[in-house]
């Protein structure tokens, strides 16, 4: 025996793999090791759903493996496959750069700082900083990073909320997600599901110095997986509005005083800029009421123009108003009327970023004049500009602007302007998806209106680079009652789930897509697609029930619908699901009946040209059921028409997945000779990129190799 595998590592083992080792190398590693476990226990064991389940099916392979030294070797082999899934945080800091006008709130970080550094005790450290909109608790979120990096020196990682595009803010797995981006992990590497997710996160910060700021929090489920639980990482929580229920040490952040006000204007204006106003500075700093946007922007007012006094004072009949939405109003009073207007357009849709051309779509100008428009906006704080000419609001500015859109300009021009937004992002993502799949079935031509993009590359870029406006535009057309939208919006997203792995972006917008269409377009094609699709980002999330669940609805619709390709792709996918589950005799069933379903199609038929190729999918997924059932003979044969069709059509990535599958097969069958040939022909098709791949190969042939 190679080495005695203890019961703990064998546990964590099972555990990492269940919630989600990723990538498409994490299936494989995955599958096969739902293949041992049945070899192991002698019967169909399905993959657990619990951490006790885990537990459980280790405890059941753990006493096998003392009796049985080829299995204890292989095991032992099976558990180096699995990736580390990184080598450390990186160093430095990850917050964006404090204010250089950060103005007093010395008992505030000196609250923070009391929570950052005092002895854990078993305690986690964490606080909750909130406040009012505009009051200043970011700023001070990242001045206490700035004066208290030497504190952490693992890093510092940052993470704002305030952009998610669907209507409750970005799920906990989403936060997860975005933090272990930012923690350096790459994307291949990032576990899919909640719990994997949760799992890294704390094995890359145990025995760690590093803070994590939350930005724009709006619901205690979206930290509560972050709270430290090793004593030297400091959780900050900041939330724009009342606390959160959150145990944390609460610090609340309360207006600056009229001395402190004072001053931050004069940092931002200068003191001779003030100085000029100073008559006029009681009723400018009631008016500001301690809010550090209102502040500001009255100072940058004073330091921009030669601004006269009575343009610092609050409209007429603003006087006791919030000091966000009289700010704002003031901004609008300063710029020209129509660039107003534009803003107020604009911000009906709550996009995550403005383009110039989203602009202009909005408020029906051109595109050059409504970046010239944006610019005056940014200058007025009306909106704020980001890298790459693209803008945001905040979004007590936007709601306020939203809100005065339809007294100022009327419903039918506010519908007018969200419609021209809606096509605008429509024609770009039905673009962007065309490019990206060109020969897909599941993606719209392009519009005949409209630029294309050039290439795969570029079409999933722009998808990708649109992602957030496009969730919230399938939000946006739904409460619009623009039905049709939302849904070709909804299917418009495949390429990102598929290519990209957006699967956590897309996932609210997919929900709703689906619902829209049981709603409005029941038992057709596209609410068949939807379905499918909400089911393939499920299954990708780890949340296989659900998934499964999805995917019958989708056969189902396709089914009444009369779409025998789009039946048989469901039914295929339902087998898929199964496989993962390790519920081998039930995906061979629905892969049998996947290829009974294609082979309906008749000549002429839609689908007919791609039916040789689908044979050959179902072959392959055949094989893997029948090796996962321990049909050897019956896996290898499926194995080797599938690796020798997909050589004839020089498709070289299909056929090194299926080489694997087959070099799997051959080692369980006990021929390490043949198998090896096999994994040096998968490893001569693959190109240097595939890292995951050529290491899942690696860890195989070694496992050949012993076993010989």
């Amino acid at each position: 025996m190679l080495e005695i595998i203890a019961l703990s590592a064998l546990t964590a083992f099972l555990t990492a793999v269940g919630n989600g080792a990723a990538g498409e190398m994490g299936k494989q590693l995955l599958l096969s090791t739902g293949a041992l476990a049945r070899r192991a226990t002698g019967r169909e064991t399905p993959l657990p759903a619990t951490r006790e389940g885990w537990e459980s099916l280790a405890g059941h392979v753990h006493a096998r493996l003392g009796d049985d030294r080829r299995q204890a070797d292989e095991w032992s082999l099976l558990l180096r496959s699995l990736p580390e899934s990184t080598a450390g945080l990186p160093s430095g800091s990850g917050l964006p750069p404090a204010t250089r006008h950060f103005t007093d709130r010395k008992d505030i970080v000196k609250q923070l700082r009391r929570e950052a550094t005092r002895p854990a005790a078993g305690r986690p450290r964490v606080a909750l900083l909130y406040g009012p909109p505009g009051i200043g608790t970011s700023a001070v979120a990242l001045h206490l990073g700035a004066v208290c990096r030497d504190r952490f020196p693992d890093g510092q990682f940052y993470v704002d909320l305030r952009d998610g595009s669907a209507e409750q803010g970005p799920a906990p797995s989403a936060v997860l997600l975005r933090l272990l981006r930012q923690m350096g992990v790459e994307a291949e590497r990032i576990p899919p599901t909640e719990a994997g997710r949760e799992q890294l996160y704390r094995r890359l910060t145990a025995d760690r110095r590093a803070m994590v700021v939350v930005d724009h929090a709006s619901s205690v489920a979206q930290v509560r997986s972050l709270i430290p639980a090793t004593p030297e990482v400091f959780l900050l929580v900041v939330v724009s509005g009342p606390a959160l229920a959150l145990e944390a040490e609460p610090v609340p952040v309360s207006g600056l005083s009229d001395r402190d006000a004072l001053e931050m204007m004069r940092k931002v204006a200068g003191r001779e800029k003030v100085a000029r106003a100073t008559s006029r500075m009681p009723g400018v700093l009631a008016h500001c009421a301690g809010n550090a946007f209102a502040v500001k922007a009255t100072a940058m007012r004073l330091l921009t123009e030669n601004t006269e006094l009575d343009l610092l004072d609050p409209a007429p009949g603003a006087s006791g108003s919030d000091p966000v939405r009289a700010t704002t109003e003031a901004g609008c009073r300063r710029v020209r009327p129509e660039t107003a207007r534009l803003c107020r357009l604009t911000a009906l849709g709550g996009w995550p970023s403005v383009t110039a051309l989203l602009a202009a779509a909005a408020a029906g100008v051109a595109e050059d004049e409504a970046a010239r428009m944006l610019a005056e906006a940014a200058d007025a704080q009306l909106v704020e500009p980001l890298p790459d000419e693209l803008y945001r609001f905040r979004p007590e500015v936007r709601r306020h602007l939203a809100g005065t859109a339809g007294p100022e300009h009327g419903i039918p021009e506010c519908s007018a302007a969200v419609a021209r937004t809606l096509d605008l992002l429509l024609n770009r993502a039905l673009h962007a998806a065309h490019a990206a799949l060109p020969q897909s079935w599941r993606t719209e031509p392009a519009p005949a209106r409209g630029e294309p993009y050039r290439d795969e590359a570029e079409g999933v870029a722009a998808l990708a680079a649109e992602a957030g406006n496009i969730v919230r535009a399938v939000f946006v057309a739904r409460e619009y009652e623009h039905t049709g939208t939302a849904l070709r919006l909804g299917r418009a997203l495949w390429p990102l789930q598929l290519k990209a792995g957006h699967w956590d972006d897309v996932l609210p917008a997919l929900r709703l897509a689906a619902r829209c269409a049981d709603e409005h377009q029941p038992a057709s094609r596209i609410a068949g697609a939807l379905h499918f699709q909400l089911a393939h980002c499920l299954g990708e999330l780890g949340r296989r029930d659900e998934a499964d669940r999805e995917a019958g609805a989708a056969a189902r619709a396709e089914r009444e619908a009369g779409h025998l390709r789009g039946e048989a792709s469901s039914v295929e996918l339902q087998g898929l699901l199964n496989l993962n589950r390790w519920l081998y005799e039930a995906a061979l069933e629905r892969f049998v009946a996947a290829d009974a379903i294609y082979a309906a199609i008749e000549p002429g038929q839609e689908g007919a040209d791609d039916l040789p190729r689908a044979h050959a999918l179902s072959r392959r997924h055949q094989g893997r059921a029948l090796r996962g059932m321990g049909r050897l003979d019956e896996a290898r044969s499926l194995l080797e028409a599938a690796v020798e069709f997909f050589a004839e059509r020089g498709e070289a990535y299909n056929q090194a997945r299926a080489l694997t599958d087959l070099a799997e097969t051959l080692h369980d069958a006990g021929d390490n000779a043949e198998a090896l040939v096999r994994i040096a022909a998968a490893e001569r098709l693959l190109t240097p990129a595939a890292i995951p791949h050529l290491g899942y190969l690696a860890a195989l042939r070694l496992r050949c190799e012993v076993a010989r």
